[in-house]
This record gives structure tokens, sequence and C-alpha cells, in this order.
């Protein structure tokens, strides 16, 4: 199973799995589409809006383990 690092842009995971696009909305990351997510990773955009980027992950990754 592929799994998700706080390494990974932001894009890159919802151009992959775009079923978490939900979960980064629902953590208050707005952003996943925007330019800055091309190049942030998302432990730097999960930071930068006060989320907790390890919870963050966790979320994600159930999120593609379900689907």
């Amino acid at each position: 199973m592929a799994q998700v690092t706080k390494q990974m842009s932001i894009a890159e995971v919802v151009m992959k799995w775009p079923e978490t696009a939900g979960a980064f909305m629902e953590a208050g990351l707005h952003c996943y589409g925007c330019a800055a997510a091309r190049y942030e990773t998302i432990e730097q955009g999960a930071l930068a809006h006060g989320i907790d980027p390890d919870k963050l992950i966790e979320v994600i990754n159930e999120t593609i383990k379900e689907e």
C-alpha cells in the first residue's frame, strides 16, 4: 500500500489520490489547489496553517486505505 509522507507535495498527493482533497479541506488546509501546493510539502502547508502535520498525514493515509 502506498503511504503519504509529510515530505510529499500537497498537489502530488491530491493528483494521485483525489479522494484526499476532503481530508485537506476538513483539516483547514484549503490551498490544495493553489499554486504553492505544487512545491509546498504537506508539513510546510500544515505548519503554516497551524495544523498538526502528523495528524493530517494519519487522516490522509486512512482516507487512502478506505478507498
